[in-house]
């Protein structure tokens, strides 16, 4: 192919079919859907990385990794006569304009909750789904678990299978750690994980009623964690200490005035 100064969405597509083709890369050619996997797990956790860090260079490059993995598994099922990236296209204009009444037809919606409503009631006609258990079930087990809760316990919801208000969350909430603990103490195993993923899931469903992402939630929490951490290791390095040397009251402290720098530079 030609350089040019600007290529376009057509030589995307042309690139990747001679990558795949007799004379073309030898890793494209050994790839198939399920080798790729790892591939676009990874590159859609970069392009969430770069929105989260505001870093639109980087989004813009993110996203077209992200769009190759794309061109990539549609290219190996045209190959196998299965469909093309156009017919990839077609399914998603079709889906919007079905999803959309309330743009593309006779369908009023004025809020984002009517938006949702319909959205979901479409849905679950066009899958096909006779009752709401199939549409949980439609969730995908490989989402990461409290993604996975959180839209299991909305799609209960919808159907108006949920608590009252957020008082009931938080007494859940107590009744599933109390369980935990009796678990606990009673030393069996196989109950202590069942509770402790009982507790797991009420927290999660506390995050609903918040309007919270859990996942989102406990990422920034990780880092922050990690920043807190860091503080305390270069604190002890310039005071030529090591960390595993020190008492957990000494690391404690120095936790404390990392959560302190904190609350200055806000």
């Amino acid at each position: 192919m030609e350089k040019k100064e600007k290529y376009t969405y057509d030589d995307l597509l042309e690139i990747m079919k001679t990558l795949r083709s007799e004379n073309g890369c030898p890793w494209d050619l050994k790839q198939t859907h399920e080798s790729l996997l790892p591939n676009l797990l990874e590159e859609t956790y970069e392009v969430i990385d770069a929105i989260k860090k505001d870093n639109r260079n980087s989004l813009k490059e993110e996203l077209g990794d992200l769009l190759l993995q794309i061109v990539f598994h549609a290219r190996i099922a045209e190959e196998d006569s299965k469909f093309t990236m156009e017919d990839v296209i077609d399914g998603i204009c079709k889906k919007l304009i079905l999803r959309h009444p309330h743009i593309f037809g006779n369908v009023v919606a004025n809020s984002t909750e009517e938006v949702l409503e319909n959205w979901e009631q479409i849905k679950k006609v066009e899958k096909g789904y006779n009752t709401q258990t199939e549409v949980l079930k439609s969730v995908p087990e490989v989402l990461p678990a409290l993604i996975r809760a959180y839209k299991v316990q909305k799609k209960a919801a919808d159907i108006g299978f949920d608590w009252d208000n957020i008082d009931d969350v938080i007494k859940k909430i107590d009744e599933e750690k109390n369980e935990l603990l009796d678990a606990i103490k009673k030393g069996n195993d196989r109950d202590i994980v069942e509770e402790y993923g009982d507790l797991l899931f009420s927290i999660v469903n506390f995050a609903r009623f918040l309007k919270i992402n859990p996942e989102f939630a406990l990422t920034n929490t990780t880092e922050k964690f990690i920043n807190r951490f860091e503080y305390v290791e270069n604190t002890a390095i310039s005071q030529d200490k090591k960390l595993e040397q020190m008492t957990l009251k000494e690391m404690d402290e120095l936790w404390e005035e990392s959560k302190h720098k904190e609350f200055e530079k806000s």
